[in-house]
């Protein structure tokens, strides 16, 4: 699905949705049968679970996210201000 321009943060804010903070928790499992056929994965490979949701100023929850991504492809790397 095409969000257009700026993505679904964009056409949020459009819609008076700005996001003003989010939270994600982030999990490995193993994978269901359905995920290693999905995501191809070999044997005893784990799946990284990033589940995100953005909040507006309100604190009002405005997106609720859950990707699952294979874990021996996939690295995060986070920036927290120290302020």
């Amino acid at each position: 699905m095409d969000t257009g321009p700026g993505g679904i943060y964009s056409r949020l804010e459009d819609a008076g949705y700005k996001p003003s903070r989010y939270t994600e928790l982030v999990k490995t499992r193993m994978p269901s049968r359905e995920e290693t056929t999905a995501l191809q994965l070999g044997a005893g490979v784990p799946v990284l679970v990033l589940q995100r949701v953005a909040y507006d100023s309100n604190g009002r929850p405005v997106e609720v996210n859950e990707m699952t991504l294979t874990g021996d492809r996939y690295e995060l790397l986070y920036e927290i201000p120290a302020d």
